[in-house]
């Protein structure tokens, strides 16, 4: 089933979709929702933006596998180095040119 789902969707963990049902009902107002959990505008904002990120990620242009999409979520909640996820890319596109296989992909 979750293979019809859209990859942005797939990265959602439910923290995530329990912040989006709660800023739906809050009609999009990001002050109501900072007032619903206690605490504040930029940091409510913040939260968004991640998320925003995170999204973006998921569903960004191009050819990409699982594996770098994956790593690109993860940059996008912070959860790993901008620098570390490029060393990995950059590894993981070495080993697909050792078996002959092109990615398309460059690591940025």
């Amino acid at each position: 089933m979750n293979e019809q789902r859209p990859e942005w969707v797939q990265a959602m963990e439910p923290e995530d979709w329990q912040f989006l049902k709660r800023f739906l009902l809050a009609s999009g107002s990001l002050k109501a929702l900072a007032e619903e959990y206690g605490i504040s505008y930029p940091t409510v904002r913040s939260r968004l933006d991640r998320l925003i990120a995170k999204v973006r990620a998921a569903d960004g242009p191009g050819p990409v596998d699982a594996l770098h999409r994956q790593i690109r979520v993860l940059v996008a909640e912070g959860k790993m180095d901008r620098v570390v996820a490029r060393r990995l890319l950059e590894a993981h596109r070495d080993v697909l040119r050792e078996h002959g296989v092109e990615d398309g992909n460059s690591c940025k």
